[in-house]
């Protein structure tokens, strides 16, 4: 059946007249009548039946005008876009994948802000190790948050905050005692991250710039783990700038500025297309925007 036909037959339910149903649904009284007949044939009932100057509905058609209405009105909810957005809604599954170290900083918050509206939400909190893989395209993950690189073309992708690199060292280190030129950082042994066993990046290349180059005396997968073992050892190693200070001071470690020019780490979330107009994607995006938000703004370098 031709569902656009329901809208033709609401709107002569609701006028008992062809003239003005076409008005109403702006189109010609012929191409109604068309629709009228065609109506009566698959309905197997004349609907609408003249009485004198006047077209009147048949016991049919007065028992089908509630029916065909409600019908109808249910049609346009389903089509129309979310204005409220209703709790159970958001009584879902929302799976990050996340560096190790903006976990640290923000697993904790981001839940407690999610379950502070909805304590039926649950978030699952994956690690990088499937960065750069379809996983967003796929479904398996919900939001990409961190340092975005490699991207699918249709991914969507927002800022959300910019850190400055500083260095960390454990704080009886022998680079603390005179100042830390570029020379002096360069000369110390370093730590590399580096999920893929990288061994340059963008200090080397400042370095380089200076006719300077540093030792990468050992290359781990992540944050955490470079920060345990600078605080065990003489090696540098790097973190970034208000993120897990007091796990830093509680490590005994000591941050300094990079004594050379280099970008921030630029911090964004990602997420496919399929999730841009659902309403508790955008609200759990929303969430995890004031929760970077909030923590960026309480944090200070040390």
């Amino acid at each position: 059946m031709d569902l656009n036909l329901l809208t033709t037959l609401d709107a002569l339910l609701q006028e008992n007249s062809v003239t003005r149903a076409a008005d109403r649904l702006g189109t010609s009284p012929a191409a109604v009548s068309r629709a009228l007949s065609r109506l009566r044939r698959t309905v197997g009932d004349p609907l609408l039946v003249r009485a004198g100057q006047q077209m009147v509905p048949t016991p049919r058609a007065i028992r089908l005008r509630e029916e065909v209405r409600a019908v109808l009105e249910h049609a346009e909810a389903v089509l129309a876009p979310i204005t409220v957005l209703d709790q159970r809604d958001l009584e879902r599954t929302f799976t990050v994948q996340v560096s190790d170290l903006l976990l640290a900083s923000l697993a904790a918050p981001l839940t407690e802000r999610v379950l502070a509206e909805v304590p039926a939400a649950e978030v699952i909190f994956l690690p990088e190790s499937i960065e750069d893989t379809p996983a967003l395209r796929q479904g398996t993950v919900d939001l990409e948050l961190g340092v975005l690189n490699h991207l699918d073309p249709e991914i969507r992708a927002e800022p959300l905050t910019a850190v400055p690199l500083l260095a960390a060292a454990r704080a009886d280190h022998w680079l603390f005692h005179a100042p830390i030129d570029a020379r002096r950082f360069a000369s110390a042994d370093h730590i590399g991250i580096s999920r893929r066993g990288k061994r340059r990046g963008p200090i080397d290349t400042a370095l380089a710039h200076q006719g300077l180059r540093r030792r990468v005396a050992a290359i781990v997968p992540s944050h955490t783990a470079a920060l345990l073992m600078a605080r065990t050892t003489d090696l540098v190693c790097l973190a970034l700038a208000g993120w897990l200070p007091d796990a830093v001071a509680a490590l005994g470690l000591r941050t300094f500025p990079i004594p050379i020019e280099v970008p921030p780490i630029e911090i964004a979330m990602a997420w496919h297309p399929r999730h841009s107009a659902d309403r508790s994607h955008q609200w759990f995006r929303e969430h995890v925007r004031a929760t970077v938000r909030a923590h960026t703004a309480v944090q200070t370098p040390r």
